[in-house]
């Protein structure tokens, strides 16, 4: 009852707070303002600025200094020209440079970084909570997102919709002609003002320019430092729209693993996205396929706990930070690969599913997400809810709570047997206070799970603050976590606890501290564009305040201004060992106190060339023995069509005589070839002998139509030991098609 007591008065108090807030333009954008005029001639998306329009069109430079500093002026200049008409509006770069543009790929949604192209920020609300993101290269590769102000999310690409670009270049500049639909966009008809920045990216002398000047503390896309453009009248209406895009696959298989013969079969679904009004949108999938989802890299874990991989399936990514950033890093209440998976990983066919999203009033951003799983074997069907509401207050800060379900429809005998499996419902509020520079920010979270029969132990509570200055950062956080608090929809890294000698898992919550200082300084001479020094403490205590475990690492971080960069870390740990543990697969490690030291060293090289490389050692104690690592990669790019990479990491453990030694080897190469800007080949092969596992998954795509595609994918899995004993194999094609109504 006491927590939908604080839910009730926190949805009452973003009613109010949303009541009480006008839309307005801010102090800020009364230094960047523009206006737009109506092109009364047809305009061809060729790279070529003949219409008159461009001529007679209001334009602006976008050179103010963004990255790696804001000292000084950018060395290249960029013209920004812009129009509209009753379907769409247009943009024009002229972005002076010469030479070869640094491109790293030809492939869709590649985005920004290392690559030499334009961007254009566009909050049609101007309410810098929700806006959109659209990147082209100057080899008029397209990139596009959806924004939010959420201060932790970055640009991942998720978000699809069609918009029309062509580029030319003319030696000592190039030209980028954009044309954007309005009904790609979302937007209210009586809004006249927008919120909007340009930003030039050049690669060739690392900088980030933009247009209205954003503090090097911020992203260039931050909404809250764009400027405005003004309409001559209101926007044309735009009428919901409809998008549906259906798709068919084909599969065959063959499960050695588990003794399953060669097998084919055909499956099919659809996605569609509806425009409900100007601010929301809801996303509905049947019976969604993700075949052709690139694998997931695999790393070496020289921890005791789970790692965390990030979601790779669309439907998910695409405005997870409405979901997925409650907590830290390290306790995340929401993560989506919990959905269509079971408790050992195996995947679990998701039937349907449907998320609503969007302001639903200036400043208040809601999320609501269904997804219904089915029976697979003897696992029963599953249903997991998500509800989320966003509400901005002040000038960058922000409340938010959540509520998250999972239902498992297992028998009553089962639930009777199992109560904990039945179902896990989680809840939580946070408050985010930023000022307003972004010097100055602090936060409050409280989370609780609810779970069958338990009634204590099971909330999680943390509290930071942290500064952001021109030389001096801080960070300092504390967390508390009960052992009965379950995240059936989420992450939790350390609450399980592996007891090697009697092969059991043994629950523990703690207690959690993390401080940060950190000095930088730009210098604006040189070649070094950054040098940044840090100390920081991660420490973790037992229930009764006893150590569990404590890092300190120091570390000097040189960013050089040609993009190579130099790391080097001394760490000393200091384990109270609770259960015996093995890393060697030898005798487990007796549970004891262990104080240990180790070193890292770090080197990339100018991520400019095309061929590059980059590498880390490691050497030093670990536990009650010692460890040598080395890691090493070299990146070739025939720029535009291949990039090979390839990375090998080789871990060896030596641990005093029955606890044993391994050595942990992970081979990565990865190939791609982009034919043009519509087919891409991809082959990714991994060999890693900590998990067992050599696999090849290699990716052709063919982009026939805008947002339609063609997939051919082939995945192979072996043994490493022994060697390559085949475990699965799988040949799947896809064929989607986009309609937008």
């Amino acid at each position: 009852m006491r927590l939908i007591r604080i839910f009730v008065f926190y949805c009452l108090s973003i009613a109010f707070v949303t009541k009480c807030q006008a839309q307005k333009i801010t102090e800020f954008q009364k230094d960047y303002q523009l206006d737009l005029i109506k092109a009364t001639d047809v305009i061809k998306i060729d790279g070529i600025l003949d219409e008159a329009i461009w001529a007679s069109a209001n334009f602006t430079n976008a050179d103010n200094k963004k990255f790696p500093n804001n000292i000084g002026e950018a060395k290249r200049k960029t013209e920004v020209r812009f129009t509209f008409d009753d379907k769409n509006i247009y943009f024009a770069f002229k972005v002076y440079d010469s030479g070869t543009a640094i491109i790293k790929s030809l492939k869709r949604d590649v985005g920004h970084d290392g690559n030499d192209g334009i961007g254009i920020v566009l909050d049609p609300l101007n309410q810098k909570t929700n806006g959109f993101f659209f990147v082209l290269s100057a080899l008029n590769v397209q990139s596009e997102d959806q924004l939010s102000s959420s201060t932790e999310r970055m640009s991942d690409w998720s978000w699809d919709t069609k918009w029309f670009s062509a580029t030319k270049d003319y030696g000592n500049f190039w030209v980028a002609e954009i044309m954007i639909p309005l009904k790609s966009l979302r937007y209210d008809p009586n809004q006249k003002h927008w919120g909007i920045n340009f930003i030039r990216i050049d690669a060739k002398n690392v900088q980030y320019n933009t247009w209205a000047k954003v503090p090097p503390t911020f992203r260039s896309y931050d909404l809250g430092y764009t400027g405005v453009i003004h309409w001559p009248t209101a926007p044309p209406i735009n009428s919901n729209n409809l998008i549906i895009q259906p798709y068919i696959t084909g599969t065959a298989n063959e499960d050695k693993l588990n003794n399953k013969s060669l097998n084919a079969n055909g499956n099919a679904g659809f996605d569609a996205k509806v425009a409900l009004n100007t601010s929301l949108n809801l996303d509905v999938t049947v019976n969604p396929d993700f075949s052709q989802v690139e694998v997931d890299q695999q790393v070496t874990n020289l921890t005791r706990f789970n790692i965390f991989l990030p979601e790779r399936r669309n439907f998910f990514i695409e405005n997870s930070d409405l979901f997925a950033n409650f907590g830290i890093p390290p306790v995340r209440p929401f993560y989506s690969r919990t959905i269509g998976l079971d408790k050992q990983g195996n995947r679990i066919p998701i039937l349907f599913g449907a998320r609503l999203s969007g302001n639903l009033a200036p400043g208040t951003r809601i999320g609501v997400m269904n997804m219904q799983t089915g029976r697979q074997g003897d696992y029963s069907p599953e249903n997991f809810s998500a509800f989320t509401l966003h509400k901005r207050i002040f000038k960058r800060s922000e409340i938010k709570g959540y509520f998250l379900n999972r239902e498992n429809y297992i028998s009553k005998e089962e639930a009777i047997k199992n109560p904990l499996d039945r179902y896990g419902r989680n809840a939580g509020i946070t408050f985010e206070y930023s000022n307003a520079p972004g010097s100055f920010s602090s936060w409050a979270t409280y989370h609780q799970s609810m779970k069958a029969n338990i009634t204590d132990l099971n909330s999680y509570v943390d509290i930071g603050i942290a500064t952001n200055r021109k030389h001096w950062n801080t960070v300092l956080e504390i967390g508390n976590l009960g052992k009965n608090y379950y995240t059936d929809m989420g992450f939790v890294e350390r609450i399980n606890n592996y007891d090697a000698l009697r092969d059991t898992v043994i629950r523990m919550g703690y207690k959690n501290s993390y401080a940060q200082l950190t000095y930088l300084t730009q210098p604006p001479n040189g070649k070094i564009g950054k040098f940044e020094v840090q100390l920081e403490n991660y420490t973790v205590l037992n229930p009764d305040n006893t150590l569990n475990e404590s890092t300190t690492e120091f570390g000097i971080q040189t960013d050089f201004k040609n993009s190579s960069n130099l790391i080097a870390k001394l760490a000393n740990n200091v384990v109270d060992l609770i259960f015996p543990t093995s890393f060697t697969g030898g005798t487990p490690i007796p549970a004891q106190r262990y104080q240990y030291s180790n070193f890292l060293i770090s080197f990339m090289s100018d991520t400019r060339k095309e061929l590059g490389w980059f590498g880390d050692a490691r050497i030093g104690h670990f536990y009650n023995g010692t460890i040598r690592g080395i890691s090493a990669g070299i990146q070739w790019r025939n720029q535009p069509n291949l990039n090979i990479r390839l990375r090998a990491e080789l871990n060896n453990i030596n641990l005093p005589g029955k606890y044993g030694s391994t050595k942990l080897l992970l081979i990565a190469p990865r190939v791609e070839y982009n034919f043009n800007t519509q087919l891409f080949w991809t082959t990714f092969i991994q060999y890693n002998t900590q998990s067992n596992n050599f696999n090849i998954n290699s990716r052709l795509q063919y982009r026939y139509q805008p947002m339609s595609d063609f997939f051919l994918v082939y995945t192979d899995n072996y043994f490493t030991d022994p060697l390559f004993k085949n475990k699965s194999r799988a040949l799947i094609f896809k064929f989607s098609y986009w309609f937008n109504m």
